[in-house]
């Protein structure tokens, strides 16, 4: 029942090669195969964006993609933001800053999609309407979003508001 492929992809800056099942999803191999766990399963159906990732840098969602169809593109999981060890990236600074995370599994999707959102925004200021759109496919049941929201807009050049500060 095992239908073997042999792909080839970079994963966070590393040259992968390795043989699949042509049915295994994206995520599976993430974190089965290379122990990539900050890739996190949530719905398995594309909805809650726990399992978001960058692939050739686009957002996507990797329990809907197949391994197979990763085959020579370059992917980025959370684990590729910083070494162990190293200091944060921005994004999740701002996220601890502003209280934009809580019990963290949707964190690594949401810290992804911002990822993207930072590439694509070209320099120029966002605002909450910009954010709150980037971040519509991403489900949170902890924060409320504000803290999110507020993390975006303190990194993208605007003035979060004061919903969670004290």
């Amino acid at each position: 029942m095992f239908d073997p492929c042999r792909i080839s992809l970079t994963v966070n800056g590393q040259a992968i090669t390795a043989t699949v099942d042509s049915r295994m999803h994206l995520a599976d191999f993430l974190r089965k195969d290379l122990c990539l766990t900050g890739t996190h399963l949530g719905c398995e159906h594309g909805v809650c964006g726990a399992c978001t990732i960058l692939v050739d840098g686009a957002s996507a969602r990797s329990c809907l993609m197949l391994a197979v169809q990763a085959d020579g593109c370059s992917i980025q999981t959370i684990e590729g933001l910083s070494a162990p060890g190293a200091e944060l990236h921005p994004i999740q600074k701002a996220l601890a800053q502003y209280h934009g995370l809580q019990c963290g599994y949707c964190t690594p999707g949401v810290v992804m999609t911002l990822l993207e959102l930072d590439h694509d925004r070209n320099g120029r200021a966002l605002d909450e309407t910009d954010i709150r759109a980037a971040l519509s496919g991403n489900l949170c049941r902890c924060t409320g979003y504000q803290g999110i929201v507020d993390a975006a807009l303190a990194l993208y050049g605007a003035t979060p508001t004061d919903h969670n500060r004290s």
